[in-house]
């Protein structure tokens, strides 16, 4: 299993994950250190849990709202496609974040 350091909000975390997943891992930390920072423009160190806590709410939220514009029309089918693409989304960042937890953990 490999390791990947990683900066978010000026804080440096080792990352363990899958061997070949470092750089996709670095690309992930980039885009939450981004939003973080744009969050602490806003209301400032308002305190670590708190900032990766409402990170990832904005985040899923734009996950939510990309997913429901992924059905093809109105009729039934489409919703159903949209709401099943859409909890495979939630189900995909809800993992991929207890994967970051427990490498946190792990450091």
């Amino acid at each position: 299993m490999a390791q990947v350091d990683v900066a978010i909000n000026g804080q440096n975390y080792r990352i363990a994950c899958e061997d070949g997943q470092q750089d996709h891992l670095r690309q992930l930390a980039e885009k939450v250190d981004g939003r973080i920072g744009e969050l602490v423009e806003s209301m400032g160190q308002i305190g670590e849990l708190r900032l990766l806590v409402m990170v990832s709410m904005l985040m899923a939220d734009e996950l939510l709202e990309n997913a429901g514009t992924a059905g093809t029309g109105d009729d039934a089918n489409g919703r159903d496609a949209a709401e099943a693409e859409m909890a495979r989304g939630i189900d995909a960042v809800a993992q991929r974040i207890e994967t970051i937890a427990a490498g946190i953990e792990q450091a």
